[in-house]
């Protein structure tokens, strides 16, 4: 039995408890959370109202029987700067890792220095962090480099991620900007507060995974505009407001565009596919439609990863390090 501490009891954090209790090999033993509200509360009261006799905590130093705990799972924040003090705390007291964190999903490119200090810090504990997620983790960097191992050459990847957001939980609308007005939603582009982080992370694991040394990335992001009224049981979204965020990922090498991610998401599209194309010997194209959902896809391979996470050697490590994650019963 894998016994796991949860940092972080937001709506992401819920949904991996529940489905913790699904699990047969694993069960969450503690948790953390920095809310007063939550602080001291049932666990399980908080997500379904059933008593789990599993407490809420403010601080890792209150956790009873922190000893027995085998692994941590860290559902906060997508910076690299904003969980690295809470990174480096569970290290300290010897805990593995595994992240939801986008940032570090690939971090050596983002910031070296705190890549390189969790690196260091999970060395000298022997332990491993990973940072993990439908995307980035997934479907826009870890399949494409997975399917380019059937090819004699590679010219060329795109890869394309378009949802349509209304099935996904409703902090996750609000942060593609759905709702609002054109000017606040390039307000909110410009103080970098919308964005969906992880475009640029992905190309860079890409590029590693199949040695290309790239030139530059960019990153492009623009509202998709409702062109009639849009009412859902979360929002309403009014004609000629945004109902999502269009973002192209290009990267280059030697001046020449190698990498292009295509990141679509808005309310009420109707519209939801994942697809892969690799320009090579042979040419290949996969297409998944209706597309994979992100929230169940997100907790599920954050799960399935801890068995792999608990046997990776020591150190900061990316979902190209660690053994192939598949899924965990």
């Amino acid at each position: 039995m894998i016994n796991i501490l949860q940092v972080g009891i937001g709506p992401l954090g819920k949904k991996t408890y529940q489905y913790i209790t699904e699990k047969m090999s694993m069960r969450t033993v503690a948790a953390l959370d920095i809310n007063p509200a939550l602080i001291g509360k049932d666990l399980g009261e908080i997500v379904n109202q059933i008593p789990s006799g599993i407490k809420v905590f403010d601080g890792i130093s209150n956790v009873p029987d922190l000893d027995k705990v085998d692994v941590a799972v860290l559902t906060t924040s997508s910076s690299m700067k904003a969980i690295y003090p809470q990174v480096e705390q569970l290290l300290n007291y010897g805990l593995p890792v595994v992240s939801t964190c986008e940032e570090l999903t690939y971090p050596w490119d983002a910031d070296r220095e705190i890549a390189s200090a969790l690196d260091k810090k999970a060395k000298e504990m022997n332990v491993a962090v990973v940072s993990t997620g439908v995307n980035p983790g997934f479907l826009m960097d870890t399949l494409p480099s997975l399917l380019t191992g059937v090819c004699k050459s590679v010219e060329h990847i795109e890869v394309k991620r378009i949802q349509d957001a209304q099935t996904r939980r409703v902090p996750f609308q609000k942060k593609i900007g759905a709702g609002l007005t054109i000017e606040e939603f390039e307000k909110n582009v410009e103080n970098k507060t919308l964005r969906h982080v992880g475009l640029t992370e992905s190309m860079q694991f890409i590029a590693n995974a199949i040695n290309w040394k790239l030139d530059q990335t960019e990153d492009v992001i623009s509202p998709i505009v409702a062109e009639d009224n849009i009412t859902t049981d979360a929002m309403s979204i009014a004609k000629g407001e945004a109902m999502g965020v269009r973002q192209i990922g290009k990267a280059l090498v030697n001046g020449e565009e190698k990498i292009k991610l295509i990141f679509e998401a808005a309310v009420g599209t109707g519209v939801s596919y994942d697809e892969i194309k690799i320009t090579g010997q042979p040419n290949i194209h996969s297409r998944i439609e209706g597309g994979v959902h992100g929230d169940i896809a997100t907790c599920s391979i954050l799960l399935n990863a801890i068995p792999n996470v608990l046997k990776a050697s020591p150190g900061l490590k990316t979902m190209g390090d660690i053994s192939l994650v598949s899924f965990t019963p």
